[in-house]
């Protein structure tokens, strides 16, 4: 008895680490797609309004396919672009030092997604910082 119960918890932390490697590396996949959308969305915008106009929707496919996907295992993108940056915000900023403590500060660019779950944060998200002008 003793044994299998053993057996048994051997298993269920096996399961786990698994189900977490599992979430690691579909975030790491979302992570790099957010990326990879981003940048080619700057490069279909530099070509002509007929061509770009289906490269966009292919775009726009590729990119609810990867929310669908992240929906169905509890992860969705959070993007805080043009929103208010609050110190306490789930994304660090790289170029918060270009600023004085008073200056108010909104999200000019993610260079990073925030990724949340059910349970909470799963990956903090980087910000470009810009100050509101007075």
């Amino acid at each position: 008895m003793i044994f299998e119960e053993k057996n048994l918890i051997v298993e269920q932390e096996q399961s786990l680490k698994d189900n977490n490697q599992f979430e690691k590396s579909l975030i790491d996949i979302a992570v790099e797609s957010w990326r990879f959308s981003r940048l080619f969305a700057r490069v279909v915008n530099k070509l002509d309004a007929g061509e770009a106009g289906r490269y966009l929707n292919q775009l726009r496919y590729f990119q609810k396919k990867v929310e669908d996907n992240l929906d169905a295992a509890g992860l969705k993108f959070v993007n805080v672009e043009e929103q208010a940056f609050d110190p306490g915000m789930a994304a660090s900023a790289l170029n918060i030092g270009d600023f004085e403590p008073d200056d108010i500060l909104f999200v000019d660019q993610m260079v990073e997604p925030i990724i949340m779950g059910t349970e909470g944060l799963k990956k903090q998200g980087t910000v470009m910082l810009r100050k509101v002008k007075e």
